[in-house]
């Protein structure tokens, strides 16, 4: 999924990183600090569409993410 970010967003997003937590079972995406996906509140671990949609989101409302925007 990391390198699937870094193509999709490569002019927007400098490096993906993998931060383990002391805390069993959670896994958290942020973007800048802002909270974009946790397991434990949506449920389930996000599908590549969903995150890129929620990535862009943030980074550019108004880009087409092609066929993802389906």
């Amino acid at each position: 999924m990391a390198q699937e970010l870094l193509t999709t967003f490569q002019d927007d997003l400098k490096s993906v990183s993998l931060i383990p937590s002391e805390v069993p079972g959670r896994y958290q995406i942020t973007l800048n600090e802002e909270l974009v996906w946790d397991r434990k509140r949506e449920g389930h671990f996000p599908e590549p569409k969903e995150l890129k949609k929620r990535i862009r989101d943030i980074i550019d409302p108004e880009r087409n993410l092609g066929h993802n925007d389906r």
